[in-house]
C-alpha cells in the first residue's frame, strides 16, 4: 500500500512536468485555439490531460502490488494506458474537430512516457534493495505437498525481488504429522482439508496471500470456498501449478466449462524465428568487429608484449546438435597452460562439472585484466559472423563437459552458444553447476528476439561489474 501511494505521487508528478514542459516548449505562456469560434485556453487542455492520464494508470491498474518489482507487465500497463489516453485524444479531436496541435502532443507523448518509465525503473530498483534485505515482502503461506512446498519455497528464496516470503506452510491430506518442513525449514500450521482450518492458519502466520502449490490435496469446492474467504479477507490467492522455468510468452489460459486450462506452447527456433536471430547476429556481430577493431589491435600487441606465443587461444567447443568449432579467444594464460592443467586439478574451485581457479597461476598479468572485463572475447564475434556461435545462447561447453552431461543438460545444444546469455548476466563463475543449468534450459525453452536484446543490455552492466568474472 506505501508503494503504491508513492507511486502516485511520483506519477502526477512526472506527468505534470511533461505535459507542462510540452506547453511551454510548443506555445510559451499565452497560446489559445479555436472550438466553434471561441477561444478556449490551452491550460485547460493541459489541466484536462494531466488528470486523465493520471487516471488512466490508476484504471490499467499499473500500481497494483503484485505487479510491483519484477516483471515487464507493469511496463506494459504504463505504456498501453498513455497510448490509449492519446489515442482517445486524437479520436475526440477528428470527431470534435478539434484542431489540436500536433507538436504539442508529439512531445508531451514521448517525455511523459518515457519519464514514467524511468521512474518505475527507478522505484523498482529501491523496492527491490528493500527486498532482498527483507522489507516490503508480502507473507506467503503455502499449502500442498511436503516436495511442492519445499520446491516453492526454494523457488521464491531465490527471487526475492518478486516481493513473497514464505512464512508457514500447510499440508492438506497429508498423513506425515510434521511441525516443520524438512527441505524449506517452514513450520507445517495443519494438515486438515477443511476451510475453517486453513483460515485459522492463515491468522496465525499473519499471511497477506496464499500460495496452493502442486500437490494439493483439496476437494475443488473447498479451493472455491476458500477463494470466497480469502477475497473477503483482501488476502491474495496465488495457484502454483507444478510447472517450471516457463516464460509467459508460451503460456495461454483458456476457459473451459468454467476451469481455466493452462496451455503451454512447445518452444521452437526455426522457419522465420531462426533466420531473424541469424540476421541480428550478422548484423550485430559485423558492426561491433568494425567499432571494437583499434581495441583488439591493441588488445593483440599487449598479448604478445607480455609473453611469447599466438594471440589468439583456440579451442574446440561443442555448438548445436553436438558439433565441433574451434572458438577463438585472446590468449590470456602462458603458452603451456593446457600441459599445467592435471598438476592444478586439486584446487579447483569452479562449480563441479567447469574447471576454475580465482587465481589461477596461468593467467598473465595482462590476461587477468582482459578476462575482468571480458575483453579476451572479443575475438568470438568472428565465430559468431562464420555461424558457429550466436550472440546470445548457452555458454560454449567442452567436449569433455558434454562427455559428462546427463541426458536433460543436452537439451542446451538445440541451440547455438552464445557470447553471453543468462549465465554472463547473473553472476558467471560464481554460479553453481545446477544454477548454470537451469540458466541455460530456460533460455532454449523460452527464447526470444526481445529477451536477446534485454540479455545483451544487462550483459554491459554485468561487464561493467566484473562480478564472477575469473
Amino acid at each position: 500500500m506505501r508503494n503504491a501511494r508513492t507511486l502516485r505521487i511520483v506519477d502526477a508528478f512526472v506527468i505534470s512536468w511533461a505535459v507542462a514542459g510540452a506547453f511551454i516548449v510548443r506555445f510559451g505562456l499565452e497560446p489559445a485555439f479555436a472550438v466553434n469560434g471561441q477561444e478556449t485556453f490551452y491550460v485547460w487542455l493541459s489541466a484536462a490531460l494531466a488528470v486523465g492520464w493520471w487516471t488512466m494508470l490508476e484504471a490499467w491498474n499499473t500500481r497494483q502490488p503484485r505487479v510491483l518489482g519484477s516483471g515487464s507487465d507493469e511496463y506494459k500497463r504504463v505504456a498501453a494506458a498513455s497510448l490509449w489516453l492519446f489515442g482517445l485524444v486524437a479520436i475526440i479531436s477528428y470527431v470534435l474537430r478539434v484542431d489540436t496541435a500536433r507538436g504539442y502532443v508529439g512531445i508531451a507523448l514521448p517525455i511523459g512516457l518515457l519519464g514514467l518509465l524511468l521512474a518505475r525503473w527507478l522505484l523498482r530498483q529501491h523496492l527491490n534493495v528493500q527486498r532482498q534485505g527483507g522489507d516490503s515482502m508480502s507473507h506467503l503461506l503455502i499449502l500442498g505437498g511436503p516436495s511442492a512446498v519445499a520446491h516453492l519455497a526454494a523457488s521464491l528464496d531465490r527471487a526475492k525481488h518478486a516481493g513473497y516470503r514464505p512464512v508457514a506452510a500447510y499440508t492438506p491430506g497429508s498423513t506425515e504429522e510434521l511441525t516443520i518442513e524438512p527441505e524449506s525449514g517452514l513450520p507445517v500450521l495443519g494438515s486438515q482439508s477443511d476451510t475453517r482450518s486453513i483460515l485459522q492458519a492463515i491468522e496465525t502466520c499473519k499471511a497477506d496471500a496464499v500460495a496452493v502449490s502442486a500437490g494439493v490435496q483439496l476437494h475443488p469446492q473447498t479451493l472455491r470456498h476458500l477463494g470466497w474467504e480469502l477475497a473477503a479477507r483482501n488476502v491474495g490467492l496465488i495457484m502454483a501449478p507444478a510447472l517450471t522455468d516457463i516464460a509467459g510468452p508460451r503460456i495461454h489460459t483458456q476457459q473451459v466449462a468454467g476451469l481455466p486450462l493452462i496451455h503451454v506452447t512447445t518452444p521452437t527456433l526455426e522457419g522465420g524465428q531462426r533466420v531473424a536471430k541469424r540476421l541480428f547476429d550478422i548484423i550485430v556481430s559485423a558492426s561491433l568487429i568494425i567499432l571494437a577493431a583499434p581495441i583488439m589491435v591493441i588488445v593483440a600487441l599487449l598479448v604478445r608484449a607480455e609473453s611469447r606465443g599466438p594471440v589468439l587461444f583456440r579451442q574446440v567447443r561443442v555448438g548445436i546438435e553436438g558439433t565441433h568449432f574451434n572458438m577463438l579467444k585472446f590468449r590470456s594464460m602462458v603458452v603451456d597452460a593446457e600441459e599445467r592443467l592435471a598438476e592444478l586439478a586439486q584446487h579447483n574451485e569452479g562449480n563441479g562439472i567447469l574447471f576454475k581457479i580465482k587465481n589461477d597461476p596461468r593467467i598473465t598479468r595482462v590476461g587477468g585484466v582482459l578476462r575482468k572485463y571480458s575483453l579476451d572475447e572479443l575475438p568470438q564475434l568472428f565465430n559468431i559472423l562464420a555461424g558457429s556461435m550466436s550472440l546470445v545462447g548457452p555458454r560454449p561447453p567442452l567436449p569433455s563437459e558434454v562427455e559428462a552431461y546427463e541426458q536433460d543438460v543436452r537439451r542446451r545444444l538445440l541451440v547455438k552458444p552464445g557470447l553471453t546469455g543468462l549465465w554472463q548476466v547473473s553472476g558467471r563463475s560464481n554460479l553453481s553447476w545446477q544454477d548454470s543449468v537451469r540458466l541455460d534450459l530456460y533460455y532454449v525453452e523460452n527464447w526470444s528476439l526481445a529477451g536477446d536484446l534485454i540479455i545483451i543490455l544487462r550483459t554491459v552492466r554485468a561487464v561493467f561489474h566484473s562480478t564472477g568474472a575469473y
